[in-house]
């Protein structure tokens, strides 16, 4: 099947809070086709309805759309209506990715490992000590459904958390409260059933929030950041944390360490960033992918 001869749709900007790192992802994701001699146009769905794809005569999808609907299950399941083959996880991964909590639960029912965690849900009573017997200080405070660090919060006394919570509350109906852990910030990309090199996060500020990731340029990144045995250890946790979710064709898995050295799986995301900041790119290009070859890739990917 020769997909140079489908017309792609690049769906990239949309209306989410990630909607200016999609805006970057689509156009990089855009040009590399496009340079590639791929039939393809940039469709910013702010603007186009996605219904319209298949009048407009797109073939084949390759979805940069980050949070929202772009990565909630709802563009997957319009897709599937029109029939249209896509990158990326398809609606029930999707949606289950989407939401911290519950990627959480199916991992910790099958015995992976994750950080403890409450869940707040709004209009709810809070029972802030019962919260802090089991969980500590400090801790993270997040919106359930947000991706790219918008809305976390870090908490260390017990007056921050309830300011903590109001802000997540801005951006989901569920907020996800989880235990600190004191290790090293590792993400690990995952491209067909290969799991690519480990990428540590040394933020700039105290915790990887939203201007470590996009917009400093004091944030380092690490790549490869482990040695063979602790990548091969990382590689298989995050292979079955991957597969246990129903991911398929790449995803990106956050770990996490805590002072002994061992791996905390932290959130899985279905439609990573492709900016010059994303680890993606980064940790793909530490075994030979070119921008284009990475993004080729994905595109042979989908179904």
């Amino acid at each position: 099947m020769n997909l140079k001869n489908e017309k792609i749709a690049v769906l990239f900007g949309g209306v989410s809070s990630e909607r200016e790192v999609s805006l970057k992802s689509g156009q990089a994701v855009f040009n590399a086709l496009k340079n590639l001699g791929y039939n393809v146009e940039a469709v910013d769905t702010k603007f186009t309805p996605v219904e319209k794809l298949k009048e407009m005569g797109f073939q084949r999808v390759f979805n940069i759309l980050h949070g929202g609907v772009g990565e909630n299950g709802v563009l997957q399941g319009v897709l599937d209506q029109l029939e249209i083959p896509y990158t990326g996880s398809d609606v029930m991964a999707s949606a289950v990715t989407m939401d911290k909590f519950r990627t959480k639960l199916l991992w910790k029912a099958v015995g992976l490992p994750t950080a403890e965690m409450e869940v707040v849900h709004k209009g709810e009573a809070v029972n802030f000590d019962q919260i802090l017997a089991k969980l500590g200080l400090p801790l993270f405070v997040k919106p359930a459904c947000e991706g790219s660090s918008v809305g976390v919060v870090k908490v260390k006394t017990k007056e921050e958390l309830a300011p903590a919570i109001e802000e997540a509350l801005k951006y989901d109906d569920t907020v996800l409260i989880e235990e600190f852990l004191a290790g090293a910030e590792y993400s690990v990309p995952v491209l067909g059933d290969e799991v690519l090199p480990t990428v540590q996060v040394i933020p700039d500020g105290e915790f990887y929030d939203y201007h470590a990731k996009y917009i400093s340029d004091k944030t380092q990144y690490i790549c490869p950041a482990l040695d063979d045995k602790r990548q091969a250890e990382i590689a298989e946790l995050v292979m079955k944390a991957h597969k246990v979710l129903g991911c398929r064709a790449w995803s990106r898995i956050d770990v996490m360490e805590n002072d002994k050295g061992e791996f905390f799986l932290m959130e899985a995301n279905t439609c990573p960033g492709m900016t010059t900041h994303s680890y993606f790119p980064f940790a793909a290009a530490k075994i030979g992918y070119s921008f284009e070859q990475l993004v080729e890739r994905i595109l042979e990917l989908s179904v």
